[in-house]
């Protein structure tokens, strides 16, 4: 049995004034995941969301040529999303989940693109509060997580790592080279 790895890149919606705050997620194609009950409390304008959504969008197309591009030619793949065709499972792995905006935004967009009607889609998160983890089995067949504290309890996903700097582009490069080989 082979399995195949590739990247896909959800982006944060952040919150007016609070750029850790997600009010949602979006997906190179449009895809999009809002938290309505957090847009409406805000009173968040749609106009404000669409200029988001625009700057995000161009992030991940940035990001995805980027990290897809073959180290032979250089010349980014054709279609990345072809991993998905055919496929029977498909596990979403993330480092954590602490709204689960970007996770869910990454389950629609695979259900989107995945061409088998009998695929099953697996989400697999270290850590997630018990609130989000309710949020993402509606999102997917199966729902792993290995800690799942309470919401009262949970301030971070970092707060569950001994080490939780960001990952540097030059890193992502380097895993998907060593993938390719």
């Amino acid at each position: 049995m082979s399995c195949e790895f590739d990247i896909i890149i959800p982006r944060k919606l952040r919150a007016p004034h609070s750029e850790e705050l997600a009010i949602g997620a979006v997906m190179e194609d449009g895809t999009t995941y809002l938290n309505d009950m957090l847009v409406k409390g805000l009173e968040i304008s749609q106009e404000y969301i669409e200029k988001e959504k625009t700057y995000q969008i161009q992030e991940i197309k940035r990001r995805s040529s980027l990290y897809h591009r073959r180290h032979d030619d250089l010349a980014p793949r054709e279609d990345h999303n072809n991993i998905l065709n055919g496929k029977t499972t498909i596990i979403l792995a993330d480092d954590g989940a602490a709204t689960g905006a970007t996770v869910i935004a990454a389950a629609r967009w695979i259900k989107k693109k995945t061409n088998n009607p009998d695929s099953h889609l697996i989400i697999a998160v270290p850590v997630a509060p018990k609130q989000t983890k309710e949020l993402l089995k509606r999102e997917a067949d199966h729902v792993e997580v290995i800690t799942s504290p309470s919401t009262s309890n949970f301030k971070s996903v970092g707060q569950y790592f001994q080490s939780f700097e960001p990952i540097l582009d030059e890193q992502v490069i380097d895993v998907m080279e060593r993938n390719r080989s």
